[in-house]
């Protein structure tokens, strides 16, 4: 049942994307509006115009949107501030997002083509097509040796993410963050973010049958075949509305070639769970298309933030300073890390620790793909919401988890597709670049040697056992492992180095990070619920200690 709360929040967020507002609330009693939408109508404060506030949110992903939420509940009100747009109005086609095969501007952050994972198809170069620059969903930052994909826009990498909930096994969680308490992280954290996110599973009887789950059929058989265990991967993708996608009841997303540039319906995404309740609050307000820019301590202690805006073609609005008591960053491990590095870098913050920047880890991420007989075809009609994973985490020597990914061409290709995640050790740094003033992240493809190699021991067993191959058409330059991206960025101010043990940052009160940036580089599954439940421990304890 839709909580009022929540129908408050869903609105104003509709509402303000209705009206080309680049500002998200609910309307004040105090405005003596005849109805919500005449509320919503009137002009809304400029970032500029607000002075001081008590407490900012940078970034409206996981982190940060546990963070806004749990302190209007304790009664503060929050700024949140987004450099991406609001995705809740449809464009002209009538959708909010495009489809993967047919992009346009909404697809990529201000590219001039799209720079999807797969960069050919049989060798040829289709994948990718030419767009107009714009402020569009899915952004993918190009370092030297590593890119990493991020999401643009209210509710962050939940806009594009595969939509896998995949909680961590207890004994590596303990690995990684041995001074967090694991016993309250699985009885009560993490239970609480599968809750609020709307974590879901697919009805394994119906799976059986499903057309669009062919593939991960096919896989399964092959690792099951090879001795691997494959499991049930919990999604934040309705399942009841993928069933009634198969029965051709309901608009197709997740079976109408939706993922990476966003999906149109069935995905529970932030903008639908923690950021709707935290608008419908009442106390928090967001801002979008606001890049914070640089970030400084005043003599009595408050944070001053230099803002950018822009419109949806990238044209400068205007540049804005907002304070602060109490500063949280939630821009994502690249996002939150580069503030950061500036920061201490540039002089704006000199205290900060010379261990903000390290600890980033791709976690483990290669993709890799192999070609079926034509016995064993895969299915015209994929869903794009995986299902399934080949779980050999258990293996102490070459420990694999590896998500069951769709190739959703619209035709048979008979090609099963894999995201691995690895036990890779390897760690990169952000340094800052004055010259871009921009942080760098220095990772050497050498680096990735490990995760290939783990991959490449499980499928090289799944193809001897089938007389299969791998698909070498699909990545560019005849590779078989694409390790020059990862969708899961973890780390640059890591838990208990570069902050305390609640992602307080060393050297300044009222300075917290609170999100993926927190995590040491690994976490050995999908990592969006673990960086909810560890967001919903950090902040509970900081609402106890600090706003007492």
């Amino acid at each position: 049942m839709l909580s009022r709360r929540r129908f408050l929040g869903t609105a104003a967020l509709q509402s303000a994307a209705a009206l080309g507002l680049s500002c998200i609330s609910l309307p004040s009693r105090a405005t003596g509006a005849r109805s919500f939408n005449d509320a919503m109508a009137l002009p809304k404060a400029t970032l500029s115009q607000l002075g001081r506030v008590p407490a900012i949110v940078i970034g409206t992903g996981y982190g940060g949107a546990v963070t806004a939420l749990r302190l209007a509940e304790a009664g503060v009100p929050v700024v949140m501030l987004e450099m991406g747009r609001l995705w809740t109005q449809p464009g002209s086609d009538g959708k909010v997002f495009t489809k993967t095969l047919s992009p346009d501007g909404r697809a990529m952050w201000f590219k001039d083509k799209t720079e999807a994972p797969l960069k050919t198809f049989l060798g040829l170069d289709v994948i990718n097509k030419k767009i107009p620059r714009y402020a569009g969903v899915l952004d993918r930052v190009n370092y030297d040796e590593m890119s990493v994909y991020v999401g643009r826009g209210v509710g962050g990498g939940s806009l594009v993410n595969g939509a896998m909930a995949v909680t961590p096994a207890r004994g590596y969680f303990e690995q990684m963050l041995p001074s967090v308490n694991a016993s309250e992280m699985y009885g009560t954290y993490f239970p609480r973010a599968n809750a609020q996110l709307g974590v879901n599973q697919v009805d394994p009887a119906w799976f059986e049958t499903a057309a669009c789950y062919r593939y991960a059929r096919v896989s399964r058989a092959a690792a099951n075949q090879a001795g691997f265990k494959t499991v049930f991967v919990p999604s934040v993708y309705n399942a009841k509305y993928m069933e009634a996608e198969q029965a051709n009841a309901v608009p197709r997303s997740a079976l109408g070639q939706e993922v990476i540039y966003g999906n149109n319906a069935g995905k529970l995404s932030l903008d639908k769970t923690y950021l709707a309740d935290a608008v419908g609050t009442g106390r928090v307000t967001i801002y979008t298309l606001h890049e914070v820019r640089r970030i400084e301590q005043q003599s009595n202690g408050d944070y001053l933030l230099t803002v950018r805006q822009i419109d949806e073609v990238g044209n400068v609005l205007g540049s804005f300073q907002v304070s602060c008591g109490k500063l949280f960053l939630g821009a994502g491990s690249l996002g939150t890390t580069e503030l950061l590095v500036r920061a201490r870098d540039t002089g704006t913050l000199p205290k900060l620790s010379t261990q903000v920047g390290q600890g980033w880890g791709h976690n483990g991420n290669v993709m890799t793909a192999r070609a079926n007989h034509l016995w064993n075809p895969t299915g015209a009609v994929q869903s794009t919401m995986p299902a399934m994973g080949i779980n050999d985490w258990a293996n102490p020597a070459n420990p694999v988890f590896a998500e069951i990914t769709p190739l959703p061409t619209g035709f048979e290709n008979w090609v099963s597709m894999y995201l691995a995640i690895t036990r890779n050790p390897e760690r990169g740094h952000f340094e800052y670049d004055a010259a871009t003033d921009t942080a760098k992240l220095r990772w050497t493809r050498a680096q990735n040697t490990i995760t290939v190699n783990s991959a490449k021991m499980m499928f090289d067993k799944i193809n001897q056992q089938q007389g299969t191959v791998y698909r070498t058409d699909l990545f560019g330059g005849g590779k078989a492992f694409a390790d020059d991206f990862c969708y899961h960025p973890l780390g640059g101010c890591v838990l208990d180095v570069a902050t305390d043990n609640v992602g307080r940052v060393k050297g300044y009160q009222g300075l917290y990070v609170t999100d993926s940036a927190l995590i040491p580089g690994s976490i050995g599954v999908n990592p969006f619920v673990t960086i909810t439940a560890l967001a919903e421990r950090n902040i509970e304890r900081v609402l106890a200690q600090d706003f007492a």
